[in-house]
């Protein structure tokens, strides 16, 4: 790849309270073999070691800025892209980190009918929960039109976009007025993020390949009821769907929720959004759906021994 080929890609990491994470995503950058980015650490007043772990990196071409975003990450996120230099936005967060070829096989396969690319990411667990040992991938090819599938075929066909996969252009953000700092939002706002630019745009790339890494701990988003967030995220596009979409996407909505409530003993509440999934959802959603009210009977047959 010649230099007219290589542009500057902004790496956005925000950061709270993750000085144990921190070191091994900033390591994953340093030794990309794609050497032209810039990484830019928001860090959202960490009372943890997060300046000490900084200190320890002593390349240029990372640099440090501190945020109070009042728990609004988008904050953080839209400070880096105000302040990235680079034609292309790369997002990492700081307890995910990538193999050291991402960049450059993204790079490879950007052009001018690619305003978005993404990849797969392999789900790690901080503690050890995965007794199958069988790999779990965030990551699968959106259909066109991209707005469409990302509204209703995430639960169906899983999750299309990990946020540490996408490399974005920075003009894409700025036509969409970048990341909303909406607090209903949070933990969402990466999708909702994701279907404004799919309004703009179907030129989404994706590399069915592993290359990074999405950890789940005790402070990830996934310990909570996305199902709420989600819902905000897409209120604005509901009126791009007929009624049938719009039951799938209910439907998608009330299985996140019940997922949700019967991980947290939630047991009635869980049950009535899986009658609800039962009733109006997909082959594949109706089984997982019966699978989990077996396993929640078995759990409330246990209490009551």
């Amino acid at each position: 790849m010649n230099s007219e080929s290589r542009p500057l890609v902004s790496v956005i990491i925000p950061t709270y309270n993750h000085a144990k994470f921190l070191g091994k995503a900033l390591d994953s950058v340093i030794h990309q073999t794609y050497s032209n980015w810039e990484a830019i650490v928001v860090d959202n007043q960490s009372s943890d070691e997060t300046n000490q772990v900084i200190d320890k990196f002593k390349d240029s071409r990372i640099q440090y800025f501190k945020i109070s975003n009042y728990g609004i990450i988008a904050k953080s996120r839209n400070l880096g892209i105000n302040v990235a230099k680079g034609e292309w936005i790369a997002f990492l967060d700081s307890d995910d980190w990538w193999l050291k070829d991402k960049l450059e096989i993204c790079l490879k396969n950007i052009d001018e009918k690619v305003d978005f690319i993404y990849h797969d990411l392999e789900i790690k667990y901080d503690k050890s929960k995965n007794f199958l040992n069988r790999k779990k991938i965030i990551g699968r090819k959106l259909n066109k039109p991209i707005l469409n599938d990302l509204l209703i075929g995430e639960i169906e066909k899983g999750n299309a976009i990990g946020n540490s996969s996408v490399i974005v252009r920075k003009d894409m953000l700025n036509k969409i007025g970048g990341i909303s700092e909406d607090k209903n939002l949070v933990a969402s706002e990466d999708f909702n993020t994701w279907l404004r630019i799919a309004e703009i745009t179907n030129q989404f790339k994706y590399i069915k390949r592993k290359l990074g890494f999405y950890l789940v701990h005790e402070n990830s988003s996934q310990k909570r009821d996305l199902s709420i967030p989600h819902r905000h995220a897409v209120t604005e596009f509901i009126q791009l769907l007929d009624n049938k979409q719009k039951l799938d996407l209910e439907v998608k909505l009330r299985y996140m929720s019940g997922s949700f409530n019967a991980l947290n003993n939630n047991y009635s509440k869980a049950r009535k959004d899986f009658i609800f999934v039962l009733k109006h959802g997909g082959i594949n959603l109706k089984i997982r759906s019966i699978l989990k009210t077996i396993i929640i009977i078995f759990k409330k047959n246990e209490k009551t021994k």
